[in-house]
């Protein structure tokens, strides 16, 4: 599993996403050719051509009409997924296709501008497309990847993702809603239950619709129990059974619905950035100090997705996540930066921004946050850039003057890596937070003996560990050696981290 999670810890989620269609595609094509499936290489190669071109001109004349930024490879998800889900033509002039993959496709694309608030889509723009379709010429999608044969391509591709961003929560939600409701379905009208799983998770898009599309960061919430909420909800509206009268839902309108709930509870905001300065903390660690363009709210400890449109991006694309570094009583919006090595071109865009130059940023998510009781003993344990939400929350506390009852260990290989240590000072000499650093060239590691005699309260407190994802782990198992409890250790992950 670590071969697995080293290669997944080199591109984004939205990159392996991109990956996994094509991959998803090329599959289908093949499976065609041997006569395996429906469809024939021609007919796949030929619906995504024309989904992908329609797609991409009717993005561009909306970029341009409305003066905004886009990210490409956005688009190009959109076209796959579309691509996967609308049947391929039977002829060259399908009188059937033609009009549902036009404006299906136009219609998606469309809805990332026309149906936002504040710059931010509410709706999957795929579903919403097939959906919108459907109502205005009553032609549907016929989810067509959900066969015997695609299904274990769909559900293995579809897990990487899963793993990637850690929200196996939020999956096994769905799955074992949507299972839950069709064993009660099957014996409640005396049905075969074999044959009605068969159906409902082999010949149907269960395993695409619950990776690909549930997952999407962008229209699911971002705290964990609006994330359970939002699974489960789908989960139910995505039953073949459940209706409204003589009302049924498709798996677009599940997701549709479920999208609106996520809107109503999630974060509002899609924000334009505008940089300000660039502090050097340290040998290969920066400040990005930006404007926002209007007041928004967070919380101490939360991240972003912040997106920096470029040509000829990596395989780690325009997109990262960022924890906020800043305090929300902080007028101005701070990131802090590790730059590795050869860095990404993500990064080295970022690096070459100047003063006045701008970014987009959106999904303030996360759970990663100081508890609502202020009498809960805390450890901060944080590695390298990993001091970043804890430089978000001690500010606060310094400037709403609220003590608490922390203890910081800070690890990094020496100490001129140490960033922010003037804040974490500060904080001991005005907040009494107590402070223990570790550097490792010298000898210093954070083990459970130094955890012992720094914290030797260590059952009573809850421990939030933040930094490279390897660490995280490591730590979080020796303080599970340790006697600490399960429920009294939070970890800092967010889709990109790792």
């Amino acid at each position: 599993m670590k071969a697995i999670d080293n290669i997944l810890n080199r591109i984004t989620m939205y990159r392996l996403v991109l990956y996994e269609l094509i991959f998803l595609l090329a599959t289908a094509a093949t499976l065609g050719f041997f006569g395996m499936l429906s469809y024939n290489p021609i007919s796949i190669a030929a619906s995504t051509a024309f989904i992908f071109f329609v797609c991409w001109a009717t993005n561009n004349v909306f970029a341009y009409a409305f003066e905004t930024p886009y990210n490409p490879e956005s688009t190009w998800i959109t076209a796959l997924i579309l691509a996967l889900i609308i049947t391929p033509p039977t002829s060259f002039f399908d009188a059937t296709y033609i009009p549902l993959a036009f404006w299906a496709s136009s219609i998606a694309i469309a809805s990332k501008y026309i149906i936002a608030i504040r710059k931010k889509h509410l709706f999957n723009p795929a579903a919403f497309g097939v959906a919108a379709t459907a109502f205005a010429l009553g032609l549907s999608a016929s989810w067509w990847v959900g066969t015997l044969a695609m299904a274990p391509f769909a559900l293995v591709g579809g897990l990487l993702i899963v793993r990637k961003i850690h929200r196996f929560d939020l999956w096994w939600t769905f799955m074992l809603t949507f299972a839950a409701g069709i064993a009660y379905f099957s014996f409640d009208h005396s049905l075969d239950v074999v044959r009605s799983f068969q159906q409902s998770f082999i010949y149907a898009p269960a395993f695409f619709f619950s990776t690909i599309m549930l997952t999407e960061p962008a229209t699911s919430p971002g705290s964990r129990l609006w994330r359970l909420l939002y699974a489960f909800g789908v989960g139910v509206c995505f039953l073949p059974n459940v209706s409204i009268g003589s009302f049924y839902f498709t798996p677009e309108l599940a997701l549709l619905l479920g999208n609106l709930g996520t809107y109503i509870v999630g974060s509002k905001e899609k924000l334009v950035l505008t940089l300000k300065e660039k502090l050097q903390l340290s040998h290969d660690v920066f400040e990005f100090v930006f404007q926002p363009e209007r007041a928004f709210s967070y919380a101490p400890g939360q991240y972003m997705e912040w997106t920096l449109a470029h040509a000829h991006a990596d395989s780690r694309s325009v997109r990262r996540y960022f924890t906020i570094a800043s305090s929300p009583t902080d007028p101005d919006l701070r990131v802090g930066v590790k730059f590795y090595s050869p860095a990404s071109t993500f990064k080295q865009h970022l690096y070459a921004m100047q003063p006045g130059q701008q970014l987009v940023v959106s999904q303030v998510s996360g759970d990663f946050t100081l508890p609502r009781d202020s009498r809960k003993k805390l450890v901060f344990i944080a590695g390298g850039i990993g001091i970043t939400p804890f430089r978000s929350m001690i500010e606060y506390l310094l400037d709403v003057g609220e003590r608490r009852d922390i203890v910081v260990l800070y690890s990094n290989k020496t100490s001129a890596d140490a960033v922010y240590h003037e804040l974490l000072d500060r904080a001991q000499r005005e907040l009494g937070v107590k402070v223990v650093y570790a550097f490792s060239e010298q000898g210093s590691t954070i083990d459970a003996e130094l955890v012992a005699k720094e914290v030797p309260d260590l059952l009573d407190r809850t421990f939030y560990i933040s930094g490279p994802q390897g660490m995280v782990s490591a730590f979080k198992d020796m303080l599970r050696g340790m006697g600490v409890r399960r429920t009294r250790i939070k970890t800092d992950y967010f889709p990109g981290f790792a």
